[in-house]
């Protein structure tokens, strides 16, 4: 389950001469031929280009800046042919259209009639193939009515080196703020849906916030050893610009405190006794008050 993570490569130096830019590209290589093209865009947002080394069909996440995209994909020498959007958020949807006009015949895939350029709308369950890739869509509302996250397995092996594209319901260390949904959606999407993925499933979100969640997790447990180890680790990387991401469903488990409503000491924290819908609800409350130093 070793993947292999590297930087600076010469692909994205136009990228990198950008007076401004929030992380360095990178590229993750996953087992059975599977790799993930991280493109750092706009603020600080994430664009994923989603690869079958095999068969060189690719997908791109959330694609908010296309002539990036399509730089990445001219480098790569691939045939983009699915953009897998989680919500329909300008920040995530807004360049779908623009896409759409430059590469003909584009599979636009979403869980929300708002998504810009839409032609295959999906719910949960629903099943897509990339190359030799699965996409399972996983149903996630509570950011929007219509999140949807993607669960990405190879077909050979299922099992090794899952990922899963989860845009702003599940961060590092943290998850979306309930815009058009309920605690009770937010809790269905964090632990019984995203939580029972497999432990080393690698989680790829929607922004880099990571270094402010792991804070505020901080604050809410200071006594957890892997909510300081991690934060140290992302503060070294965040001081080189270097992406946060992926995290693994493990890591969540451990660290993100959205992720850990039934445990005592975050309980403690909210003084909400066992009710794990009002720990999830008033955590968010705090994390939307929370001033990082």
């Amino acid at each position: 389950m070793q993947f292999v993570l590297q930087k600076g490569f010469s692909l994205f130096l136009p990228f990198l001469r950008r007076k401004s830019f929030h992380s360095q590209p990178k590229f993750v290589k996953h087992l059975n031929n599977m790799r993930v093209n991280i493109l750092p865009a706009l603020g600080d947002n994430y664009m994923y280009l989603l690869i079958d080394e095999k068969t060189r069909e690719a997908a791109i996440v959330d694609p908010v800046e296309p002539n990036k995209v399509l730089t990445a994909v001219k480098a790569e020498n691939v045939n983009l042919t699915t953009v897998l959007t989680t919500h329909h958020h300008w920040d995530h949807a807004g360049g779908n259209e623009e896409l759409v006009k430059l590469v003909p015949n584009l599979t636009v895939v979403g869980g929300d009639e708002r998504v810009g350029a839409l032609n295959k709308k999906v719910s949960t369950g629903d099943q897509l193939t990339i190359g030799q890739m699965n996409v399972e869509c996983l149903f996630t509302p509570c950011h929007t009515k219509g999140h949807i996250c993607y669960y990405v397995t190879s077909k050979d092996n299922p099992n090794d080196d899952p990922l899963v594209f989860t845009g702003d319901t599940l961060f590092v260390s943290g998850c979306g703020k309930f815009f058009e949904g309920t605690p009770q959606q937010m809790h269905r999407a964090l632990i019984d849906v995203l939580a029972n993925l497999p432990l080393n499933t690698r989680v790829y979100c929607g922004h880099e916030y990571t270094v402010t969640n792991l804070k505020f997790a901080n604050s809410v447990e200071p006594n957890n050893e892997d909510i300081i180890n991690k934060l140290k680790w992302a503060q070294e990387m965040r001081s080189r610009n270097e992406p946060t991401v992926p995290s693994t469903i493990a890591d969540e488990n451990k660290t993100n405190p959205f992720m850990r409503v039934n445990v005592q000491s975050v309980q403690k924290h909210v003084n909400k006794g066992n009710d794990v819908i009002a720990t999830m609800e008033e955590l968010r409350h705090l994390k939307n008050n929370f001033r990082a130093d």
